[in-house]
This record gives C-alpha cells, sequence and structure tokens, in this order.
C-alpha cells in the first residue's frame, strides 16, 4: 500500500487495476472469496488509503459502517470509494450490494465523508454504481434515513409550498385588483408573472 499512496484517481479503470493486483497477491484459496475493501479520498481524489475491511464467502462479504469509515476517519479521507469482487466474474450488483450501498451513503451523510462510488472488479472488468446511475438513485433512497430528517424533509417541504402557495394567492389579488383598475391582461401578465389564462379565469367582483 505504500508504494500506492498519493497515487491519484483518475479514472474508475485505475481502481480495477489497482485492486486487481492486490487480489492476486492472495492466496489463491483467498481469491475465490468476495473481499470488500474501502478507498479513501482526499479531495484532489489523492489515495490515501486502501483497507481490506472484509473477507467472506464465495458470494457474499459483511461489514459494518464502524469497519468502514473507522480509518477512512483517521486518515482525513473526505470521500470514500467501497470496492469488492466477484469471484462468479458475474459483474451486476446482487440486492445485497445495492443495500449495503444504501446503508453506506447514509452513514457517509452523517459523517460528512461520502460514498463516491461502489464498485465491483473480476478479472474480466468492473461495474461502477455511479457510471451506471445506480449510486444516483440510491442516494434517492430514505430506507436508511434517520426518521428525525425524515420528519426534517417533510416540514421544509411543507415550508416551501406553503410559501410558494402565498405567493401565488398575493400575486392573483394583485392581478385582480389591476384588472379592476383597467390594466390590460398583457400588462398585467409582465407584472405579476401570471399567465394569460389564469388572469382570463380571475373573477372582477
Amino acid at each position: 500500500m505504500s508504494k500506492l499512496k498519493k497515487t491519484k484517481i483518475e479514472a474508475r479503470q485505475d481502481v480495477h487495476e489497482i485492486m486487481r493486483m492486490l487480489l492476486r497477491r492472495e492466496q489463491k484459496i483467498d481469491r475465490n472469496r468476495e473481499h470488500l475493501w474501502v478507498l479513501g479520498l482526499a479531495a484532489d481524489h489523492t489515495l490515501l488509503l486502501i483497507e481490506l475491511v472484509s473477507m467472506g464467502s464465495v458470494s457474499r462479504t459483511i461489514a459494518e459502517p464502524m469497519e468502514i469509515y473507522s480509518l477512512a476517519l483517521q486518515k482525513r479521507s473526505v470521500k470514500i470509494i467501497l470496492v469488492h469482487n466477484h469471484p462468479s466474474g458475474l459483474l451486476k450488483p446482487s440486492a445485497a450490494d445495492k443495500d449495503m450501498t444504501d446503508r453506506m451513503i447514509q452513514c457517509g451523510r452523517l459523517l460528512h465523508v461520502p460514498v463516491e462510488d461502489h464498485i465491483i472488479i473480476s478479472e474480466k472488468g468492473y461495474y461502477s454504481f455511479a457510471e451506471d446511475g445506480l449510486l444516483a438513485e440510491l442516494e434517492r433512497s430514505e430506507k436508511y434515513v434517520p426518521e428525525y430528517e425524515l420528519e426534517a424533509r417533510a416540514r421544509e417541504k411543507g415550508r416551501q409550498i406553503g410559501h410558494t402557495t402565498g405567493v401565488s394567492d398575493k400575486a392573483r389579488e394583485i392581478a385582480r385588483q389591476m384588472k379592476l383598475s383597467g390594466y390590460t391582461v398583457p400588462e398585467i401578465m409582465r407584472l405579476t408573472g401570471l399567465s394569460k389564462a389564469v388572469i382570463q379565469r380571475l373573477k372582477s367582483d
């Protein structure tokens, strides 16, 4: 790992090459088991650490947030990349892979150390959650979002809707008074931002 420190991760292919090289150093019997690594990165994508956090069976590996984030935080990583191998060679994330990534995304938000990507590797190639759009999809998930944050989001959404409704009602009332004062529809549209259809539906009484 010491030789890899200060390496800049410019592309997902860089991660694949580094991790495939490390996996080849494992004993043959271990290469047929799933490994889960965490890569810690500086703000400029300089590699700060590579840590093997879990070694599982031929089809699954399990790790807790504390194991994944512990050394990354000690090394002052500002973002992480998760990497694990599929001994089968199939580059397709399992339901467990997605669920673990979903959970780590939320942990990263709380710790302000976001998950930059989750990459599955094999001898044949790699699969990137980020490149495939799956990471962005999981970032919208609310499965592991703490209840207090969901409540805060709901309150903020309600506040925004209330503000928008209030602004809209005020604009309609101004437009109604302008119609009574003899302003033309184009003038009202320009001054209130309301559409022609909305203005024409306003009652003058």
